[in-house]
């Protein structure tokens, strides 16, 4: 991923064998595949046949789970996996994911991807009739939903559809209560949720086609917008009374940048998108130039389409350090001034005398282009001509995307001329409107493109002020290094 402060809430697994089974494995690899999605903290309950095991923390999934964890969780039939970085909530321990539920008729584990934009109002619902929260996102609102609705129903999944009910915006969830995993992606769809099948006959449920591929599954199929699946002891079964409730808008943002390269979402593949957004660039903003770049890692299959579509040669002009960790710290001044060279370098023989085209997925404020486009002109290169495979930041997303306000957009305040000079390049272009939708071949939805000046499908949320439980975070993470 590109270092900037554009994140995705999190990435969801679950896995079903009707046999006991090392499924707390199966979960680790999985998210393993979907670290990309999160890094913040990361979890996995195992359900063995009713009786829950669970371990979650704050860090990377190898830094939270080792052999003897997974040993200590134990094999079971179910396991509900996630990986996560909040938008909702802070980022405390409490918020890692996925959550366990104890209620009347048994225990729930659920774990959830995306944003509601009534999380406020269903909490103070909850909280006056007796609710006491444990942590702060949105999650927890959404179980004490379904364990509510469940406590009033026969089966899980009519709770979940009941809960469906109440709930707005964006969500796709996995959960296992004792006997079943059940899979539900709101009736917008805006996050992905697909299945999979495994050569032992286990089916599993992800984010991301490529962590079907990490544990060895065969794609099935996407779950469709406000579709519910179920899967037991009989197999896979499926609800749809919330299907085709409304029109569906998937983020036009996972082909851009959340989604791996190698990933199928709701039938196109991410590494085509991506090239196609590049090849729009080289149609919609010509240059003349000797070489062009990406910025690693989300912007390199852009730059490759922007490449080929120009005829311009295609180079690895910039190295990302992938060795920097969460915990990567910056004593002095002096050293922080240096940090940016530590994480990203370019290589100097590439670009030294070149007119360099860059390519890449966003500018939020300026702040790492600016920086970006100093490394080169330092390593040589004579122009830099910057391309952005989105359309500009104008508006907040409420659905799991951390873009917040509009105050942090550079775009809301500038023209393009003028982003072009505050971040020292040439030229800068971005993405149209109007092929930003073209880019998924064979996807099958529509899109949510609000943060880029189009329509919310959902109403906007009528408080987005953090929750007053949540920890203040510091000053340096508040900043962070954004774009």
């Amino acid at each position: 991923m590109s270092m900037h402060e554009i994140h995705e809430e999190c990435g969801v697994f679950g896995v079903y064998a009707q046999e006991r089974a090392d499924v707390a494995s199966l979960a680790y690899y999985a998210l393993y595949a979907l670290q990309h999605r999160g890094q913040e903290s990361c979890g996995i309950v195992v359900n063995d046949d009713g009786l829950f095991s669970y371990h979650k923390d704050n860090g990377l999934v190898n830094e939270v789970f080792h052999a003897d964890t997974l040993a200590r969780l134990g094999h079971g039939n179910i396991a509900v996996g996630h990986v996560r970085y909040g938008t909702t909530g802070g980022r405390e321990r409490s918020n890692a994911q996925p959550i366990v539920v104890n209620h009347r008729k048994g225990r729930m584990a659920i774990a959830h991807n995306g944003n509601l934009v009534n999380s406020q109002e269903l909490r103070e619902e909850l909280e006056l009739g007796g609710a006491i929260f444990q942590t702060t996102s949105d999650t927890e609102a959404i179980a004490y939903v379904i364990v509510q609705e469940r406590l009033k129903t026969a089966s899980i999944e009519e709770a979940v559809s009941q809960a469906m009910d109440k709930l707005e915006g964006a969500y796709s969830l996995v959960l296992t209560s004792p006997t079943k995993l059940i899979g539900v992606r709101d009736p917008h769809g805006f996050r992905p949720l697909c299945i999979g099948k495994t050569r032992s006959g286990a089916y599993v449920l992800a984010s991301e086609s490529c962590a079907l591929d990490a544990v060895g599954a065969d794609f099935l199929r996407d779950v469709e917008p406000g579709e519910i699946v179920v899967i037991d002891k009989n197999g896979i079964s499926t609800r749809t009374e919330h299907c085709n409730q409304c029109d569906s808008a998937l983020c036009v943002f996972e082909f851009i940048y959340f989604s791996r390269p190698d990933s199928v979402v709701d039938g196109s593949s991410v590494h085509v998108a991506r090239q196609r957004a590049g090849a729009f660039l080289a149609l919609e903003h010509p240059v003349q130039a000797d070489i062009v770049i990406g910025a690693p890692d989300s912007g390199l299959d852009a730059a490759l389409g922007f490449a080929r579509q120009s005829g311009i040669p295609y180079d690895i002009g910039l190295l990302k350090n992938k060795y920097i960790g969460r915990t990567f710290i910056s004593p002095t001044q002096e050293m922080r001034e240096n940090e940016v060279k530590i994480k990203l370098n370019a290589i100097r023989s590439v670009v030294e005398g070149k007119r360099v085209v860059l390519v890449d997925d966003s500018i939020v404020r300026g702040t790492t282009s600016l920086r970006t486009v100093r490394l080169l002109r330092q390593a040589g290169a004579t122009e830099v001509h910057m391309r952005i495979s989105a359309p500009p930041f104008v508006n907040p997303c409420y659905y799991g995307t951390d873009i917040s306000s509009k105050e942090n957009l550079i775009a809301t305040n500038h023209t393009v001329p003028e982003i072009a000079k505050i971040i020292e390049a040439d030229s800068l272009g971005f993405l149209s409107m109007e092929n930003v939708t073209k880019l998924a071949v064979g996807c099958k939805c529509g899109f949510c493109t609000a943060c880029f000046g189009g329509k919310y499908p959902t109403r906007e949320p009528s408080n987005t002020k953090k929750d007053r439980f949540a920890y203040k975070i510091s000053e340096s993470e508040e900043r962070g290094y954004g774009k």
